[in-house]
């Protein structure tokens, strides 16, 4: 491809990401750390984020923004949500103009209740912006397992271009239009898999994890749809296989933290061991506010924000969430 891209973000899917685009076009990879930078350059690994995993050779890592995106035709987002404003403030002085910016980042800006393309569109008027989300484990794509992402962006030929980028062998890239849904998608399953997994914490069964994503899904459509996404975007990879994903993988970091929640951990001992960020404690309440905003009922997400504020226990939000009023399936509870 005739296509130069940067990539800002040294953490497990930024690196994943970079190295997948190497195999297709020149790639930079910006990072803060020093140590982590030459290691890319001399080692081709990033032990930190990605142990024992070898990264593609052609993959270049600089500590300059500059250096990253001054000459770049596509800028990817690979920053966690509360430094993603700040970082790309800093690519915006070496950007030029029409360059298209994708986001790697399932989160939500706290202080706006913004997503990340739309953080984007507020930085950078007149770039396309776009989102690469979906199902993806970095640790298990790194070593060439298969996997599939979906690229989303509104120009559908711009889409397709790109979509050429990130595509290569046993990662398969498909194309969306519903840029609002599958971003929402890859932020709101965060929440849900914190409460599957503090069911498991606790030892609940496979028949009650089923219930809580199938039920975590219906919520997570809901609030889609109010917020402008397509209905048909969550039975899709970067709904429901996002979903499965991040709910019942050993490697979710969301998963992780309602785990140790279930088994009796306080929030700040296990945030303080986790070397990466887990998006859906940052954007729980976001999501809530959003919920109450748009007048949609969550309650699986009011119950995870009870455990993270300390004002219940896990077993306690667990049992409110099996005795919620049941009803109609298509209803909410």
């Amino acid at each position: 491809m005739n296509l130069e891209a940067a990539l800002l973000g040294g953490g497990s899917w930024g690196t994943t990401v970079a190295s997948l685009i190497a195999r297709n076009a020149p790639v930079t990879l910006w990072a803060r750390d020093e140590s982590a930078v030459d290691e890319i350059n001399t080692e081709h690994s990033n032990s930190k984020y990605l142990p024992g995993a070898r990264l593609n050779s052609k993959l270049v890592a600089t500590s300059s923004i500059e250096q990253a995106v001054a000459s770049c035709d596509v800028l990817v987002m690979g920053i966690p949500s509360q430094h993603f404003r700040s970082v790309l403030e800093q690519a915006r002085e070496h950007l030029r103009p029409w360059v298209p910016v994708i986001s790697l980042t399932k989160g939500l800006e706290l202080s706006t209740k913004m997503r990340m393309t739309e953080v984007i569109q507020e930085v950078l008027p007149g770039h396309p912006v776009g989102v690469l989300t979906g199902p993806n484990l970095a640790r298990e794509i790194i070593v060439g397992q298969a996997a599939a992402s979906v690229i989303a962006m509104e120009d559908e030929i711009i889409v397709r271009q790109l979509q050429q980028l990130f595509h290569s062998g046993l990662f398969r890239v498909y194309t969306n239009t519903d840029l609002v849904g599958c971003e929402l998608g890859g932020v709101l399953k965060n929440i849900i898999a914190i409460a599957v997994g503090m069911g498991d914490g606790q030892g609940a069964g496979d028949n009650t994890r089923s219930a809580l994503i199938t039920r975590g899904l219906a919520e997570i459509v809901r609030l889609g749809v109010a917020m402008g996404g397509r209905p048909e975007t969550f039975a899709g990879l970067a709904g429901m296989g996002d979903l499965i994903a991040t709910c019942t993988s050993a490697q979710s970091r969301n998963h992780h933290v309602g785990y140790e929640l279930g088994k009796g951990r306080s929030l700040d001992e296990i945030i303080e061991e986790m070397v990466m960020v887990a998006e859906g404690v940052k954007s729980a309440p976001t999501v809530q506010a959003l919920g109450e905003q748009y007048g949609v009922e969550m309650p699986i997400t009011g119950d995870v924000m009870s455990v993270l504020k300390g004002e219940r226990t896990p077993q306690q939000a667990f049992r409110g969430l099996l005795k919620s009023t049941v009803g109609s399936e298509s209803e909410p509870g």
